[in-house]
């Protein structure tokens, strides 16, 4: 299993997540639609750290390597 793919992919899908929500906030006020604000921020705040948490997945993936690079060299 590759941890650098994983975390790509959950980023992707916070990515997603995020603009989704962000999509539904743009539409308030918009006849018929009904936006649960309190909701969408929490979604989007969730999906902040989210991506941030596999950024940080690839960067010590990265630093791992490099550092099993450096003790076999």
């Amino acid at each position: 299993m590759d941890p650098i793919a994983t975390a790509q992919y959950g980023m992707l899908a916070a990515s997603r997540r995020f603009e989704a929500s962000a999509s539904r906030v743009a539409q308030m006020g918009a006849p018929g639609a009904e936006v649960d604000l309190a909701a969408e921020v929490v979604s989007q705040i969730t999906a902040k750290h989210e991506f941030s948490a596999n950024a940080s997945v690839i960067r010590t993936a990265q630093d791992m390597v490099g550092d099993l690079l450096d003790i076999v060299a």
